[in-house]
Order: structure tokens, then C-alpha cells, then sequence
């Protein structure tokens, strides 16, 4: 599920996965897949990560926006993945919004509000 507003965008994504991601397995295995998928990527950070929600791996870089479909104009985005994991059940909260735009207090309030539902 995906909610976007202007150049802001919150996706949601789930699957089952057998173990927690760890920095290894994120850097190894999903920096690769965003590094072949994304538009102009750059990698920030893969570092762990603690909220109220849970504890797991934020992924951090910068991509191209897709061209707007009236102007066709491309924004340069910040990108935050949490990977949030428990009982074979995975998570992936992503934020984007332009680069250099003040979403920390905001992305805070997004990321510190997960929880579990089961």
C-alpha cells in the first residue's frame, strides 16, 4: 500500500520471510536490488535501527523521482527503507521525499508509530 502527497510518499510492504534481516543480508542482498531497480541510486547508510514498534535495519539513499506526468520533471528523492521483522513476518516501511526537504520530525512521527498488529 502506498499513500503519496505532493513530492511525499509512504509505501507499506509485507511478506513472509523466514529470518530477520540483519545489516549483512540488507547490504548484500537489497542494496544490490535497488542499485539494479532504482533510478540514479546512491547509497546513503545501511545501518540497525531501535523504535517503539521494534527493532530492525534502515536502509538510506538517494534515487530519481519518476517524471511528473504533466511537467515530465524528475526530483532528486531521500529515501528511507525500515525493515521491520517478527515471527517470519517482514515489513518494509518506506519514506520518500525530496532531498534536502525537513522530513525528520515527520518520518520520527511515521516510523515511531509502528506496531504490530498480532
Amino acid at each position: 500500500v502506498a499513500f503519496t502527497d505532493k513530492l511525499n510518499s509512504i509505501t507499506v510492504l509485507s511478506s513472509a520471510t523466514p529470518s530477520a534481516p540483519t545489516v549483512a543480508s540488507v547490504t548484500a542482498a537489497d542494496v544490490a536490488s535497488r542499485r539494479a531497480s532504482v533510478p540514479q541510486f546512491a547509497l546513503g547508510k545501511v545501518s540497525a535501527f531501535t523504535r517503539d514498534g521494534g527493532s530492525g535495519v534502515l536502509l538510506t539513499y538517494l534515487a530519481d523521482s519518476a517524471p511528473d506526468p504533466v511537467t515530465n520533471k524528475v526530483v532528486r528523492d531521500a529515501v528511507q527503507e525500515y525493515f521491520f521483522w517478527k515471527s517470519g513476518q517482514l515489513t518494509i516501511l518506506r519514506l520518500t521525499g525530496a532531498q534536502n526537504a525537513d522530513n525528520v520530525d515527520p518520518w520520527a512521527k511515521v516510523t515511531g508509530s509502528y506496531r504490530w498488529t498480532k
